[in-house]
């Protein structure tokens, strides 16, 4: 005997993009899902939520550079020309992914398996991995805004 169930549940509405400070660009849930690979279990809510803590963050180490495109001119983001040899919307892109990392890490650290078992730990350690690995990513983007190198090394 086999059951074949179907769903009627409709589809869920694409969230409204969260409006940023003006400077930067809205950032549209449904495409950090989409590119994130985000499941559905987790909740519209949370994801808005880490996308706003995100932007907030990126904003916040993005402010002094911020202040010097304003300085120069640029209104938005897309008054500033990038560099000739980087591609067309590089501030933009590299933003983006600031946020989606940084908003990606958070999700992981709050959606760890829970688990008794060796294995349940396994992935929790997976997932801290992973963070670690997207808040790389985010650090690495803010940094080729900035016009940085990726390694800082400091003696002690």
């Amino acid at each position: 005997m086999s059951l074949i169930a179907a769903g009627f549940n409709p589809e869920p509405e694409a969230p409204e993009p969260l409006p940023n400070n003006g400077f930067w660009p809205e950032i549209d849930p449904a495409d950090f899902r989409a590119a994130e690979r985000i499941l559905a279990d987790i909740t519209a809510e949370r994801v808005a939520q880490a996308l706003r803590v995100a932007m907030a963050d990126t904003n916040r180490q993005l402010r002094n550079w911020q202040a010097e495109q304003q300085d120069a001119g640029a209104t938005t983001i897309a008054d500033v020309t990038a560099p000739s040899w980087q591609v067309p919307d590089a501030y933009p892109l590299l933003y983006r992914r600031a946020v989606y990392a940084t908003a990606h890490a958070a999700l992981l650290e709050r959606y760890r398996e829970v688990s008794a078992t060796a294995e349940g730990d396994e992935r929790g350690e997976a997932k801290r991995d992973a963070a670690d690995d997207y808040r790389r990513d985010a650090r690495w983007a803010v940094s080729e805004i900035e016009g940085r190198g990726h390694v800082t090394v400091e003696l002690i």
